[in-house]
């Protein structure tokens, strides 16, 4: 019957591929010969629940299902049970070989989830920062995160609580982004209104009126689940007469992985030609995303209406007393959405001002980048400037330099005449300044030295006797006659 894969993964897997998701018809053999139930199904690969621990819980499933004992309790046990956790219990009595898979797998989603804790660590710029692995590790809710290393009883229970509660709000979560697409799309095109003049709002507005209309006609939608919807499917994509549909046949051919109930998946994969009626990828007028909006109110109706235990899985059982209710024989009408807006006027009200709130908050911060860009340019524009001035200043003291250790020019003068310093006016050494007038050379022999002359000091020897002061009296000595030198010792 039901393994736990077939039963844990239909229960948690949701309407697989969240986007432009055909499920292909099963391919038959064109006749009306009723399949045995012993037939073998090749089961298909498992799709993505959506869940980051996707790999973990499809893992630890693959395990449990191989143990004989868990498989005969799961059979037994009904799905309210196994969220109180009545059935995680059972994994005491496992085999050794099981559970030591287990413990492995734990440790590796723990490694994993260590090792992209880090690597958020590195992005955010905290590579010097020490992670607290067991605080962060609380945040993921499936995990026992005060024993990293074997595979407990409070592991299997807390992997069946999450994963039941994250794929119960998923669908709930897909409709509130359906919604703000729509709501979107609206604004969008009202704001596109606004930019027009008188005559380009009216060619849109009827353009727009008329894609409407054109999606709006379409053959009529089968009510999802009902005896004319599967009747349909038995005969355009299974090629069966359908004056011979049999539920349980029918049940049995679209049972795709063979474990007796129709999962979400298998469950979406009947309303593929009644979406068909509706929506079309080469035309303007239709939009795929509502195609697969419209596939997830089909799915959800159906669940509310046949599946009696609310475990998201239509048993073989719960189909076959659903086929002989009035709304299976005798449905009401099913509203597509272009019959059921998915936003109230209230809502694109509130979504609009929140839209504005939005542009706002984003023009205020455009408009303070804008101020810090143009206070950076002010400051790198001074810095220029101080730049500018200090390479000047640079290159003055260079020029200073360089004028400084340049050597004096040479100068040459003709027969005795000196040169003179420029801006200097030193008087001459005496033995360079002229004579007086009537004063001639006098020869060095006329020249007598007393000898107590000589013996002056020898800081007075090298005084030339012309240049000394003549001592009053002296002066009016005649020209011709030659110059007494001075005794220095009798001077007082």
């Amino acid at each position: 019957m039901s393994s736990l894969k077939g039963l844990f993964t239909s229960c948690l897997v949701l309407a697989s591929l969240l986007s432009c998701a055909k499920a292909v018809p099963i391919s038959i053999d064109k006749t009306k010969v009723k399949l045995t139930e012993e037939t073998v199904k090749e089961p298909p690969q498992s799709a993505d629940t959506g869940l980051h621990y996707d790999r973990y819980l499809r893992e630890v499933i693959d395990f449990l299902e191989k143990d004989q004992h868990f498989r005969e309790k799961l059979h037994n046990t009904d799905m309210e049970d196994i969220k109180q956790g009545k059935l995680a219990k059972e994994l005491d009595f496992v085999s050794h070989h099981v559970r030591t898979k287990l413990d492995e797998l734990k440790r590796q989603e723990v490694s994993r989830l260590r090792t992209l804790i880090k690597a958020k660590q590195d992005i955010e710029g905290g590579n010097d920062i020490a992670v607290d692995h067991q605080a962060l590790l609380k945040q993921f809710e499936y995990l026992n995160h005060m024993n990293p290393h074997t595979f407990e009883v409070e592991d299997l229970d807390r992997l069946i609580k999450s994963a039941t509660k994250d794929l119960e709000n998923y669908d709930k979560e897909r409709h509130e982004e359906f919604k703000r697409y729509e709501m979107l799309k609206e604004h969008d095109r009202r704001e596109h209104l606004k930019t027009l003049d008188e005559e380009g709002r009216r060619k849109e507005e009827e353009h727009y009126e008329e894609m409407k209309k054109k999606h709006a006609d379409h053959p009529k939608v089968n009510h999802p689940g009902s005896k004319d919807q599967l009747k349909e499917v038995w005969e355009e994509a299974d090629g069966l007469d359908p004056e011979d549909f049999d539920p349980k046949t029918f049940f049995n051919l679209h049972d795709t992985n063979g474990d007796g109930f129709f999962d979400e998946q298998e469950l979406e994969a009947l309303f593929t030609k009644e979406l068909e009626k509706i929506y079309d990828p080469s035309n303007e007028e239709d939009d795929m995303l509502e195609m697969e909006e419209e596939r997830l109110r089909m799915r959800e109706h159906v669940m509310n209406e046949v599946d009696s235990n609310k475990d998201r899985l239509v048993s073989l059982d719960e189909f076959l007393v659903a086929t002989k209710k009035k709304e299976f024989l005798e449905p009401d009408s099913w509203e597509t959405l272009e019959q059921n807006q998915a936003y109230t006027e209230e809502e694109m009200r509130e979504f609009e001002e929140q839209l504005a709130r939005q542009e706002q908050d984003l023009n205020q911060k455009s408009a303070d980048l804008q101020k810090q860009r143009e206070e950076l340019e002010r400051q790198q524009e001074q810095l220029n400037a101080q730049k500018i001035e200090l390479q000047q200043a640079v290159e003055h003291m260079e020029r200073l330099k360089t004028q400084q250790v340049q050597p004096a020019p040479e100068m040459h003068f003709e027969g005795n005449a000196l040169p003179e310093s420029p801006g200097q006016n030193q008087p001459l050494p005496p033995e360079h300044q002229p004579l007086p007038p009537g004063h001639q050379d006098i020869p060095p022999e006329q020249h007598e030295v007393p000898q107590n002359q000589q013996d002056l000091g020898q800081g007075h020897q090298n005084i030339p006797q012309h240049n000394q002061p003549m001592p009053p009296g002296l002066n009016n000595q005649p020209q011709d006659s030659p110059q007494v030198p001075l005794d220095h010792n009798n001077v007082p």
